[in-house]
């Protein structure tokens, strides 16, 4: 595998980690929305990765989103304005912890990646530096 390539599977890896990133971020944003029980709840977004093929190299792509459920929680809430006449509203399903889990790896796995594609920039420049 040659530099290129080291660029090519980073710089695919930064596209599927800035997608998981925006999914948690997404999540975590809504995860105070609240519907009537009429209506569905937020639904949590899931990036699904899949792998790609550079040829001789690797990589990741965006191989689509996944939806959580949309029946999400039934929360007794007798004061919000969109209560059912038992008190009751509907709230996304999302567990924060999880998100925080998610986000802490996501980020890390992003950091990785780029550190990869700054290496492979410094190791060209220098090999630019030797023909001088």
């Amino acid at each position: 595998m040659g530099m290129f390539d080291a660029i090519n599977n980073a710089g695919s890896g930064l596209v599927v980690y800035r997608k998981w990133l925006d999914a948690v971020s997404d999540n975590v944003s809504n995860i105070n929305d609240v519907s009537p029980t009429s209506g569905p709840a937020f639904q949590a977004r899931y990036v699904v990765a899949q792998a790609q093929d550079y040829g001789n190299a690797g990589g990741a792509k965006v191989g689509g989103i996944e939806l959580g459920s949309a029946g999400g929680r039934l929360v007794y809430q007798p004061d919000n304005p969109l209560a059912d006449k038992d008190g009751n509203v509907r709230v996304p399903d999302i567990d924060l912890a999880d998100q925080m889990g998610q986000l802490i790896i996501a980020q890390r796995a992003y950091q990785a990646n780029l550190s990869v594609v700054q290496r492979a920039q410094d190791a060209y420049q220098a090999a630019l530096g030797l023909g001088k």
